[in-house]
């Protein structure tokens, strides 16, 4: 795709999800944004997103949103209480929530796209992350597009094509494209080995499977 055309922005984590997605839809991003919202897994992921921005020579930036860790409550963040251990599914799980975290960093993107005249908004939030998550689910991400269309005067489109197919079916595309998901972190626990046992852990290694990938991790356990 001609230069011109790359038009979008993507918010990228550096894990499977959004580096797929970054992978997919390459052709059309011009630029990738992360935050650094104080998880305990960040200092692992930003790396990884770093990586895969410069190999496709999509310019990257962080951005630090240090009040997340002082002020809002979840054992994601790094003074939050312990990761659940075990299976990636709401009672489980339902600590990690990080209170409007998406709408947060939507909204912070949604003003770089349009200090850089792009119009199009990449997130790579996904099924198995519903039942979850509250601002994963389709029925946030419908009204916070066209919120933020018609809050920008370039009517900037949130483009969420993940939203309804879980993170097996993402893992089948990024086999399709080749991409080595050893280059991705997806541990909530922040360890400088992935521990291969916690929701996130398991939830990859599960995806992987389905998706007939011999998994690259080194994993702890």
């Amino acid at each position: 795709m001609d230069e011109k055309n790359k038009n979008g922005l993507i918010v990228l984590s550096g894990g499977m999800d959004s580096v797929t997605l970054l992978y997919d839809k390459q052709d059309e991003i011009a630029m990738a944004v992360t935050f650094n919202y104080g998880s305990k897994h960040n200092a692992r992921e930003i790396p990884f997103a770093r990586l895969h921005s410069e190999r496709l020579k999509i310019p990257h930036i962080v951005i630090d949103l240090d009040f997340m860790n002082k002020y809002f409550r979840s054992d994601l963040l790094q003074n939050g209480g312990n990761i659940p251990m075990g299976e990636y599914n709401e009672e489980n799980m339902r600590n990690t929530v990080v209170p409007f975290r998406n709408g947060i960093m939507l909204s912070i993107a949604a003003g770089l796209a349009e200090s850089y005249d792009l119009d199009k908004l990449f997130i790579a939030n996904h099924f198995g992350d519903h039942a979850i998550y509250p601002d994963c689910r389709a029925a946030f991400i419908a009204p916070m597009s066209e919120a933020v269309t018609q809050g920008t005067s370039n009517g900037i489109k949130i483009i969420a094509p993940y939203t309804n197919i879980d993170k097996g079916q993402i893992a089948i595309i990024g086999k399709r494209l080749g991409l080595n998901y050893a280059e991705t972190w997806s541990c909530y626990c922040g360890s400088e080995v992935q521990c291969g046992t916690c929701g996130t852990c398991i939830e990859r290694r599960e995806a992987m499977r389905q998706a007939g990938i011999d998994d690259p991790t080194t994993y702890l356990h």
